[in-house]
Formats: C-alpha cells, sequence, structure tokens
C-alpha cells in the first residue's frame, strides 16, 4: 500500500452499533493496538455540531497537560508571550 493521503484517519479497524443504552464495542484488534483493558477510562471529544468523535485515554490528556504545564515557560519564549501575572489571570 501506498502512503495515506494527508488529514486520513488512519487503521479502520471496523464499525460498531450504539445499543439502546448509548454504549459502543470497540474491536478487540483496536483494543489491542492502542492497549486499551477493562477499566480504561476514556474521554471523548467532537467538534461542536460535528460528525466525529474522538477517544483519548485519560492518562495520555494528563500526561500531555503536564508535559505542557512543565515546559511552559519554553513555550511563551518561542512564541514571544511573557508570563500572565496572578492578577491577570484571576
Amino acid at each position: 500500500m501506498g502512503q495515506e493521503p494527508p488529514g486520513f484517519p488512519g487503521k479502520c479497524y471496523g464499525s460498531t452499533i450504539i445499543s439502546e443504552r448509548g454504549q459502543i464495542v470497540i474491536p478487540a484488534e483496536a483494543r489491542r493496538a492502542m492497549g486499551l483493558e477493562p477499566g480504561t477510562r476514556l474521554l471523548i471529544f467532537g467538534p461542536g455540531g460535528g460528525q466525529v468523535l474522538t477517544l483519548v485515554t485519560a492518562d495520555t490528556v494528563s500526561k500531555f497537560i503536564r508535559s505542557a504545564m512543565e515546559r511552559l515557560a519554553e513555550f511563551e519564549q518561542v512564541i514571544g508571550v511573557t508570563p500572565l501575572s496572578r492578577d491577570e489571570t484571576e
């Protein structure tokens, strides 16, 4: 297979149907590939009014936020923003 076009959503693991209770089954191959186990907490994101949902493990989001906060001063320097004083953030 060739290279995927820009914006291509990645591997398709199959399809699922929403149950009467609003539940879905994540295909076993996708769970294995993503390291999802029973009890894994997922956060669900979607654009307002959009047709796309993104599932991300809560652990992944926490790690990202923690890393971004640790590097905040570096990011501010790169984009030329001065840190806000405590008074400006309240």
